[in-house]
């Protein structure tokens, strides 16, 4: 940044469409008054949510995000998702034409395979440590390494062989951009990460990657309390990749479509759509499932349908799934199955045993920076208030005064 500064001022180059309306914010002055020949307002694409028209436009949407996104543009990190966006983006990819790349440029450096490996191997690390540590926890350091690294390998010269597998490789680190930022709760910016990646994977020709990102679209309108695009997106995506669907991948969007099924009441819908999830992940062979999907596996699917059977208000089932979702290897999976299975016995009364697994909980989400995971607090703290003040309840507020995340939630929920 110091470099760039120096730059400006010895006027070696101009601040860009991004610096410029920040120098002018900063300065109270307007572009022709700072000598800028730009215009005076900021680049109002960084806030459009729009599926983009070609490979080019996706690379440069993306490029633009990652750069506001790691210079703390507010607007766009406090931005609001847009449920129109849910459908455009899921129609225009399943009638999407034949995948192409975007145009070769000369003067762009040469990028093999091996590059390619690289941004996989970095990728994977960011997603180890948002597992173990929240999306909250490196998510600046991935997008400093997308915004640096990657860019130029996307605007350089490669094959088409490479160029797909480039484009499949950046399509899955900006999905977990897309996760880390809903985990933050930065929802219009996740949002926005999810159609871009979806786009670069429709280049890719990578269906089954496309899919899973609408089903990650899915899961964030779910929580967002949006049933209707929820469901919706979850079928899409099995649709839309429903020549090349492995049994994994068609269990998890099954799944994803009951988690919003559940939440509209449909219970004998959600329940069908369950136990096809059921069926598909127990026809599932090791052979020809993609890498990333792996971690979905009969824990995942108990946690998922723990969740729609407490949101039916079946608080037994949900308990009884709930007690078979923990991996011991996911952090933050098993932190939002532990809570699951607290609420699951706080609606069944059992006060008592509420509070100790809610203990487990926090204690296994003492290094979690989430707010995903302080929402579920906060809705456990409000479940809590309703159920009334107890010997337990008492003992157990005493006893998490302290915990980081349950001191967060009480932003939301105060007991």
């Amino acid at each position: 940044m110091k470099r760039r500064i120096a730059s400006w001022e010895n006027g070696h180059s101009v601040p860009d469409d991004f610096y410029g309306p920040l120098l002018c914010e900063v300065f109270g002055l307007s572009a022709a008054e700072l000598g800028l020949t730009h215009g005076s307002g900021r680049d109002t694409s960084l806030m459009d949510v729009t599926y983009p028209a070609s490979p080019d436009d996706a690379i440069e949407a993306v490029e633009q995000l990652w750069r506001a996104d790691l210079n703390r543009y507010e607007p766009l990190l406090q931005a609001e998702p847009s449920g129109p966006a849910w459908s455009e983006a899921s129609l225009r990819w399943l009638v999407a034409p034949d995948p192409a790349i975007p145009r070769q440029r000369k003067d762009g450096i040469r990028v093999g395979l091996g590059d390619v490996a690289a941004i996989k191997t970095t990728a994977d690390m960011f997603a180890e440590l948002d597992d173990r540590f929240g999306g909250d926890h490196a998510r600046h350091a991935a997008i400093q390494y997308l915004s640096t690294e990657v860019v130029p390998l996307l605007r350089g010269q490669y094959t088409e062989q490479v160029g797909r597998a480039l484009f499949s490789t950046v399509a899955e680190a900006t999905l977990l951009a897309g996760w880390m930022s809903y985990d933050a709760c930065r929802h219009g910016l996740a949002q926005r990460y999810f159609l871009q990646a979806l786009r670069l994977a429709q280049d890719a020709n990578d269906r089954r990657l496309a899919g899973s990102i609408l089903s990650a679209m899915s899961h964030q309108a779910t929580f967002l309390d949006r049933y209707t695009e929820a469901a919706t997106l979850a079928r899409a995506a099995l649709m839309g990749i429903s020549p090349v669907a492995t049994p994994t991948l068609r269990a998890q969007f099954h799944a994803m479509e009951a988690r919003a099924l559940a939440r509209t009441g449909d219970v004998r819908a959600c329940e069908a759509a369950l136990n096809a999830a059921t069926k598909a992940l127990e026809s599932r062979t090791s052979e020809d499932e993609p890498e990333w999907i792996s971690y979905f596996d009969e824990a995942e699917l108990a946690a998922e349908a723990a969740h729609c059977f407490r949101d039916v208000d079946s608080a037994r089932q949900a308990v009884a799934h709930a007690e078979n979702a923990m991996s011991g290897s996911h952090v933050r999976s098993d932190f939002f199955a532990t809570m699951v299975l607290a609420d699951a016995h706080l609606r069944a009364g059992d006060v008592e045993e509420a509070c100790r697994v809610a203990l487990d909980a926090l204690d296994l989400g003492e290094q979690l920076k989430s707010a995903r995971c302080v929402s579920y607090l906060a809705e456990f703290r409000q479940n809590l208030v309703t159920a009334g003040q107890s010997t337990a309840v008492h003992i157990f507020t005493e006893h998490v005064r302290e915990h980081r995340l349950w001191v967060a939630s009480g932003d939301h929920a105060p007991v």
